[in-house]
């Protein structure tokens, strides 16, 4: 057996029971006037942060919990009935805090909205305490924020609401995250030559020293900070949730359980525990679940790069001529803005004929539903953790092509821990694009997909009635429940 893979599937390890043990302290009552407690929540303002965050706001709504999301005003989410949403930092200038492309600072645009959000959402959140104060005559149970955002944690801190926080990256990210410092005292990065980045990471098996470059384009020092500040929010918590599940990171679970000294709760995959709650800051093409309707059982590669990583034109002509010289069925994401320095995209001459009636172009698809369609065979990702999430959740095989920040890592887990995918290496060019589909789907993909069928299966488990996602689901409500609501501090 695997020794990644816990060996009792589905079921909450000791060592996480364990670890949650003062969590299942009994459930406090509900307010003074008679309502039911409040939760606060402040999603990172980007497309793959904000739909676990929702998702997680489904789940504790479900609960019996009262819900309201700060969120940052110039990417406000999508609305859901019977939530309060509350926008922060209406009017700060945004030019600078909304990175795109592969070769973007993501690093530095999250301490700069940290930065500029951290004194608006103070004034917000003291107004809705002292709403929450009038009106129940008691404070909020928590505030549960994304890790990114260490700064709305101190305010929290300061103005005395416990706080928990959701890390929306795999489990094994986390943990590279936590090593980061030490290898940094090695020497170890910044990488001094080239011909360091293929060094094997021994104690972070089993990663490569190139799969801890987040990006080529930030500068050390800030990627420090930002880790640091991600690391000091787990640390500084009433506990620390995850959108993973037992089954697949049980081994970096302990890790995380070792390191942090806080609760852990691995409570994914979130969107099959939700309702269906989701915010898109992109509209979805729906045809192309009808396009998918025509086509065979699982026939079709899903192609999509995510929300933020680019290309340029030469990259996009390669892709487009793999995919037709490939002769297999796909359907292709390419948002508007998916070419360095353009506003538009050109498919080239001859592609749209050569592809009819085999391919489909959108800009941007429902992916959870094209994932879950029986018509996909694979999905080449660029291995954000919720795509990654996603496709396994799904038993969808992959071709990964990481670009930045935890993507290389989940890529390197695909393709050598759970071995459901590999990477497609090199440049992007149509020959190798060409083998590296017809790989996927018609040669040595039968057993990744027997891999990912059985991950799968394992996710459904993990969810149902005693499994161990629903499981640390009901730990992590009664731990919320159980968060003081007295009025103990004053707001100064």
């Amino acid at each position: 057996m695997d020794p990644y893979l816990h060996q009792q599937s589905g079921t909450p390890p000791p060592f996480l029971t364990k670890s949650m043990e003062a969590s299942a302290a009994e459930k406090a009552p509900v307010t003074a006037s008679g309502g039911a407690r409040r939760v606060l929540l402040f999603p990172l303002p980007f497309q793959g942060h904000l739909n676990p965050m929702l998702q997680l706001a489904d789940v504790l709504h479900a609960r019996g919990l009262r819900v309201t999301v700060f969120h940052a005003a110039f990417n406000a989410p999508d609305r859901v009935a019977g939530y309060h949403f509350v926008p922060v930092g209406a009017g700060v200038p945004t030019a600078d805090l909304v990175p795109t492309g592969s070769n973007a600072d993501f690093a530095g645009a999250l301490l700069r909205i940290n930065e500029r959000l951290q004194g608006p959402f103070e004034d917000s959140l003291r107004e809705v305490l002292q709403e929450e104060e009038d009106h129940e005559g008691a404070r909020p149970a928590c505030l549960v924020l994304d890790s990114n955002l260490r700064s709305m944690q101190v305010v929290a801190d300061r103005l005395g609401v416990p706080t928990l926080v959701l890390r929306t990256g795999g489990a094994a990210c986390l943990v590279a995250y936590m090593a980061f410092p030490a290898l940094c005292d090695k020497g170890l990065l910044p990488p001094q030559d080239h011909s360091q980045l293929n060094l094997p990471l021994d104690d972070l098996p089993p990663l490569r020293l190139q799969d801890m470059v987040f990006s080529t384009t930030t500068p050390h020092e800030t990627m420090t900070t930002c880790l640091e500040r991600i690391v000091e929010s787990a640390k500084c918590s009433s506990g620390v949730i995850l959108n993973t599940f037992n089954d697949l990171e049980g081994v970096e679970l302990r890790k995380i359980i070792d390191g942090v000294g806080v609760p852990v709760y691995a409570i994914g995959p979130l969107y099959k525990i939700s309702s269906g709650v989701k915010s898109s800051l992109l509209s979805s093409d729906q045809t192309c679940l009808d396009w998918l309707d025509k086509q065979e059982a699982k026939s079709v590669l899903f192609v999509s790069f995510g929300s933020l990583a680019s290309m340029d034109q030469e990259e996009l002509v390669e892709t487009a001529w793999g995919l037709a010289n490939s002769r297999m069925p796909f359907l292709w994401v390419i948002r508007p803005d998916a070419v360095h320095g353009s506003g538009n995209v050109g498919l080239p001459d001859g592609f749209e004929e050569e592809t009819q009636g085999t391919g489909m172009v959108v800009s941007w698809a429902p992916q959870q539903d094209v994932l879950g369609h029986q018509a996909i065979g694979g999905f080449w990702t660029h291995n954000g953790w919720n795509s990654t999430l996603e496709s396994i959740c799904e038993g969808v095989p992959m071709i990964c092509r990481p670009h930045f920040a935890d993507q290389m890592i989940n890529a390197r887990y695909v393709e050598e821990v759970w071995k459901v995918g590999f990477e497609l290496e090199g440049k992007l060019e149509r020959g190798n694009i060409e083998r590296g589909i017809r790989k996927l789907l018609c040669e040595e993909g039968g057993e990744m997909r027997r891999r990912a069928d059985d991950l799968k299966d394992k996710a459904t488990r993990c969810i149902k009635k005693g499994g161990s996602s629903q499981t640390m689901v009901d730990l992590l409500v009664n731990c919320i429940m159980s968060l003081p609501s007295s009025i103990s501090m004053g707001l100064v």
